[in-house]
């Protein structure tokens, strides 16, 4: 791995002085691009400074309060973040990250749809802001290949301990972050402030009726649309995910009995007859009792030094060395594409279904427990797995302490990333050439 980033830097010098070589005498020199800083085994390229100097332009540009620092600060300020990208990227090459390009596709898209466009208009427009799509995909990769460091790195370094988990449970803010979600569907019929007998046994019988329909099977949603008189009636009745403490009052208390898909109503209140859906519910008691699998696993990905077909005879090769008895979690280690499974020998801990892609889960489904599986491929390569449990598990506890784990980490992860990048940086050879 040494020898290949050698290589590759070797390489980006040699482009750097191809103008110099193999010139006619008198011939005027033209530098191709030039090393603004040495970062370790990498370099920095001027012209990659250049790019994100474009980059950022064009990006404050959008915003009318922006205001852009002095040219030389911004240029100091350029090199020392890509400085420190190219540390954290030059831990993930020997950590083996790859981004394939199925992962940059849909990270495409997934921004595309924060944008409110598709894929082709998001291009389009990015483009006519002066920012190339290419060199785009390529800054996305390295921000994810940089993102699954820093998860990594931080996993390690930000240890929560089960009383700092227990105490945050019992306090005020805990018992708020790890309460239960609910959304609702809502029908409104509005009654006057100074109603009648008669209007109020009208709603009465209307709102009946509409129970009646969705009773015998209705669609919630077409019946908002048509009879609610609430705020989100053309969106279906929908009032979104809220916790309990978020619901009106009149509801909370009638959300938490209910089970999903039931319906409850007509529920009197100042302002006319309200029918509630229960659409969905998350959460620790929403969780109930889960069946979990537990499964090890080893992928083998193509690559720019691996076809499709290389990459699947290694996988069945080494399938059928662990098969002859060789260690799986030995081959996972040495082996393996996934990063994040592969130092723990290639275990995937327990998990529920739905946590996979679906060619995985569907092979994880079909397997006995303890019982190797043949070599199949995914969208991320080709794999084979072992089922090494399944239980059936009450998870409500373990889901609290699980969110009340990730809201502490979460609150941590900032200033103990940049504690990591100050050390990281202050340990690397860097030498500035600007």
């Amino acid at each position: 791995m040494v020898i290949e980033r050698k290589a590759r830097l070797l390489a980006r010098v040699v482009f750097i002085v191809l103008a110099f070589v193999a010139m006619p005498s008198g011939a005027t020199v033209k530098v191709l691009d030039k090393i603004v800083a040495v970062v370790d085994e990498d370099v920095v390229l001027e012209s990659e400074m250049e790019q994100r100097i474009r980059s950022i332009k064009a990006q404050l540009a959008t915003s009318p309060n922006a205001r852009l620092p002095p040219e030389d600060v911004l240029k100091k300020q350029v090199i020392e973040r890509l400085v420190v990208e190219s540390l954290q990227l030059q831990m993930a090459e020997r950590a083996g990250v790859r981004i394939s390009d199925e992962d940059l596709n849909e990270a495409m898209r997934r921004i595309a749809e924060q944008n409110k466009m598709s894929l082709p208009e998001f291009r389009k427009a990015i483009e006519h802001d002066g920012i190339s799509y290419v060199e785009m995909r390529d800054q996305v990769r390295r921000e994810i290949a940089i993102s699954q460091v820093q998860q990594g790195v931080m996993r390690g370094r930000i240890q929560i301990t089960d009383q700092e988990i227990s105490d945050f449970l019992d306090s005020d803010l805990g018992k708020v972050v790890t309460a239960d979600e609910y959304r609702l569907g809502h029908i409104l019929l509005p009654l006057p402030a100074d109603a009648t007998p008669d209007q109020i046994r009208s709603a009465q019988e209307d709102a009946d009726d509409i129970v009646r329909k969705l009773k015998n099977g209705a669609d919630f949603q077409s019946l908002a649309v048509e009879k609610s008189k609430g705020q989100n009636a053309l969106s279906g009745g929908d009032l979104g995910w809220r916790k309990a403490v978020q619901l009106p009052t009149m509801f909370s208390d009638v959300a938490q009995k209910m089970e999903v898909g039931e319906v409850r109503g007509p529920i009197r209140s100042g302002s006319g007859f309200h029918i509630i859906k229960l659409m969905e519910k998350r959460g620790a008691q929403a969780e109930g009792q889960v069946a979990q699998t537990r499964v090890r696993h080893v992928l083998i990905k193509p690559s720019e030094i691996r076809t499709d077909e290389e990459a699947k005879e290694l996988a069945e090769q080494l399938r059928e060395e662990v098969a002859e008895g060789r260690s799986f979690e030995e081959v996972a280690k040495l082996y393996s594409d996934d990063p994040g499974s592969a130092l723990s020998g290639g275990d995937l801990g327990w998990a529920r279904a739905g946590t996979y892609v679906p060619a995985f889960e569907a092979k994880m489904k079909e397997m006995k427990v303890n019982e190797l599986s043949q070599v199949f491929h995914t969208e991320h390569g080709y794999h084979f797995l072992e089922v090494t449990g399944r239980r059936v598990e009450d998870f409500s506890d373990q889901f609290k302490r699980t969110m009340a784990e990730n809201y502490l980490r979460n609150q941590r992860f900032d200033e103990e990333l940049e504690t990591w990048i100050r050390e990281i940086r202050e340990d690397a050879f860097v030498e500035i050439r600007i």
